[in-house]
This record gives C-alpha cells, structure tokens and sequence, in this order.
C-alpha cells in the first residue's frame, strides 16, 4: 500500500569516537532513497536535516575526546528529533530517519510512541542496552535502547515526556553478536526478547522474523530500527563498528520483506552508515535497498 514517506535526516555522530556516521543522512540520499520510493508509488517528502551543533573536540587519529560524551548535545539533538517526528505522525506520514548514530533512536522512538502502544524491533550487533555504570566506553551510542526503556542518564530518558517510552516486553532483538558482559546480564534479566546470530543460524531468519511478529500480535504499529553494522561487514563495510559473522545480504531483504508483509510497520530508523569506511558506497545503497524492501518492494 501507497504510503506518504518523510525523510528526516541527522547527521550526527556524537555518540561515538569514530567520526563519519555524520554523513550518513546525505549518503543515502545520493544512493537515490527519495526517487527510488517514489518509484515503487509512495509518496516522498523530505523534511531535510535536523539542525546539528558544531562538534567542538580534540581530534587524535580520527577519533574525538570528550570528556562528557556530549549528553547535552545528544539530549538536544533528541529533543529536535522528538518534535520534528511528532509532527510527522500527527500529519499521520510514516517517518523515516536516517542516520547518524543510534544515539537518534532515543528521540525517534520517542517521538512515534506517544500515541499508542508501539513494538520495537531493534536490528544491531551490538546490545545498545548500557548504563553509564556499566559501559566500558561510555559512549552513548550503546545506551539508547537502554534509555527508551527508562534507565541510564535522566535527560536522555525524559526526552520528549518523562520516563520510559517502551516496554521491554514489546522490544525484539535480532542480529545481535557482540555484547558487553554486564550488557549480557541487563538483557537476560530485562524481559527483552533477543535473537542473536546464534538464532538465526540455528532457526532460519524467516522463522525468527515470524517469531517477532508474534511478539506483536496485540499491537498495531512497529518501528524498526535497523543498524547498518547488524549486516554482516562483507556487504556493508561502511559501518563504525563492524563485527564479522552478520546477517547475510539476502536474510536481511527476506527479513524486510516478512516484516513488510505483517503491514504494521509504521516507522523506520536506518543509522551507523559511514561513508568514510564504505567501498564504492557500497553499504549506502544497501541500506536504501533494504528499505525499498521494508516498504514494500517485492520480487514479484
């Protein structure tokens, strides 16, 4: 079904070191995202970037020091996020954020899940589930899922509204392969449904992807939340933190394409490309297939 599809780029990297994610937004744009939907029948506005303060650091081989990890530039950032997305689902369009680093997802899923109950599924290698006491970097962007379901730093679980914006229970993750060791321990006890690598090489990523599904029999929407680095780094090498070992290129279109097929998707999140790391700009067109394939585009 035809869908009316805003664009809202954030180009921001402050949640990591690694410096390049910032570019992400345009590299997908330049891979042909907006007429590519177009042509599949949706229709595309695209609302432009989120307005980015200047990143004010010492740089040493490429990385950024900073002393607070910028939570109050992240805080703000979110915030941003959280009105512009709210005022897309208001107009009742289906948002599509482009990243950028997870750390956006705090204000992206914030800002689509004020109005009803909403599932998550969120696609990564990493956990993204840390606190500040038990990050072993203290970057933010392995805290956001942590901060949607009400825990880790006040001003990043109150954007938007106050407290939790998800339940666990409605959290699904999938592609998962390097998680810290107190990560591990938050996640068996959190109620949070995870399927790892191990997962999907033992069930098959259709099964998984119905077994997800399930999880949200009783809701009507679902945002999905996709990583760049849950794929493996073969086919997208453009990521900041690649892990080997990750979902395949046609698992993560089959993937796309039985979630497209449920019709719940109501939102999308597409963060962590690095141009700077790509080849050819490889993992940018990727990324804008598989969302052609979470929006509907099909085989046959």
């Amino acid at each position: 079904m035809a869908k009316k599809i805003s664009i809202i780029g954030v180009p921001m990297d402050f949640g990591q070191l690694l410096r390049g994610v910032d570019m992400g937004p345009a590299a997908v744009r330049y891979t042909g995202l907006i007429s590519r939907l177009r042509d599949i029948g949706h229709e595309v506005v695209d609302t432009g970037d989120i307005s980015i303060p200047i990143r004010d650091c010492e740089v040493t081989n490429g990385k950024c020091k900073a002393e607070d990890k910028y939570l109050k530039e992240i805080t703000q950032i979110c915030e941003s996020i959280y009105k512009v997305g709210k005022d897309v689902v208001k107009k009742k369009h289906f948002p599509l954020f482009t990243g950028g680093d997870h750390s956006i997802a705090i204000g992206t899923v914030a800002s689509v899940t004020g109005d009803e109950p909403t599932g998550l599924i969120w696609m990564d290698a990493h956990g993204d589930f840390n606190v500040p006491e038990t990050s072993p970097s203290g970057n933010i962007h392995g805290m956001p899922l942590a901060a949607l379901i009400g825990e880790g730093h006040k001003s990043l679980v109150n954007v938007g509204r106050p407290g939790a914006k998800i339940l666990a229970e409605n959290v699904v993750m999938i592609g998962q392969r390097d998680l810290d060791t107190n990560e591990k321990k938050r996640l068996k006890k959190s109620g949070i449904t995870v399927f790892t690598m191990r997962d999907i090489d033992e069930q098959g990523i259709s099964s998984v992807a119905n077994k997800a599904l399930m999880k949200f029999v009783h809701l009507k929407r679902i945002h999905l939340s996709v990583d760049m680095d849950a794929i493996d780094p073969v086919e997208a090498p453009g990521v900041g933190t690649p892990v080997p070992g990750g979902i395949s290129y046609r698992e993560a279109h089959l993937l796309m394409e039985i979630l497209a097929d449920s019709g719940k998707i109501t939102s999308m999140d597409l963060v962590e490309i690095n141009p700077i790391l790509d080849v050819a700009n490889k993992t940018a067109q990727l990324a804008v297939e598989l969302t052609l394939s979470a929006l509907g585009k099909s085989i046959l």
